[in-house]
């Protein structure tokens, strides 16, 4: 009895990230982005990428406590499971809050911004799309504010990031597109290029708003 209260204690103590709900149903985003992929992609992809984090937590003290930003922003001192899921968990966490079944597109300070620094909404547009389709292999394409507090698209690979200290772009990611196949492939095969259109259906630039208001106070 003793010995299965320690572990259930440690288990507890460890837990020290948890995979976010949807902010919204898995047939919510219904057609751009199916249920079954959303179901999968968020509760096995995602989950996946938590437990292993919270595996790294608990053999390596030095984690205990820290922010998935924290771990984001120096992750060359830890190992590569500790890059590959805590990128995981940081981009998927991100990823899921600017979707939205409304879609919209974008207003106030973050579309002057978008109009100032790529001439209009549909150059960034395009300019946006051709980065992810062209990203090689398994990655993520992204709408950061830099360290100058200019917007700027970038990629990377796998579940890399531009928080991350190991990455040649840095910033705060305002928007991001997943481009694992484990995204898409259900719906549309091999044609990365109809899931991206379909994304831009589905933006929440609200939220994606909001995200720029916080990264430009930093």
């Amino acid at each position: 009895m003793l010995s299965v209260f320690v572990l259930f204690f440690s288990t507890l103590t460890f837990a020290q990230f948890t995979l976010p709900a949807l902010p919204y149903a898995y047939d919510a985003l219904e057609p751009s982005f199916d249920t079954q992929t959303m179901q999968i992609h968020h509760d096995k992809h995602h989950d996946a990428y938590v437990k292993n984090l919270n595996k790294e937590v608990a053999a390596n003290s030095a984690l205990n406590g820290k922010t998935i930003e924290d771990i984001c922003k120096n992750v060359s001192k830890y190992n590569s499971a500790v890059r590959n899921n805590g990128g995981g968990h940081y981009n998927h966490s991100l990823f899921w809050t600017i979707l939205s079944p409304k879609g919209g597109t974008p207003a106030g300070a973050l579309s002057e911004e978008i109009n100032k620094t790529f001439g209009s909404f549909d150059n960034f547009k395009a300019q946006f799309s051709d980065s992810a389709k062209t990203r090689f292999g398994s990655g993520w394409a992204w709408l950061i504010v830099d360290q100058q507090g200019k917007l700027k698209i970038t990629t990377t690979p796998n579940q890399d990031n531009p928080l991350m200290d190991v990455v040649k772009v840095k910033g705060t990611p305002i928007l991001a597109l997943d481009v694992w196949e484990h995204a898409y492939y259900l719906k549309y095969q091999n044609k990365r290029p109809d899931y991206i259109t379909a994304f831009w259906n589905i933006i929440n630039w609200d939220e994606v708003s909001k995200r720029y208001s916080e990264a430009k106070k930093k």
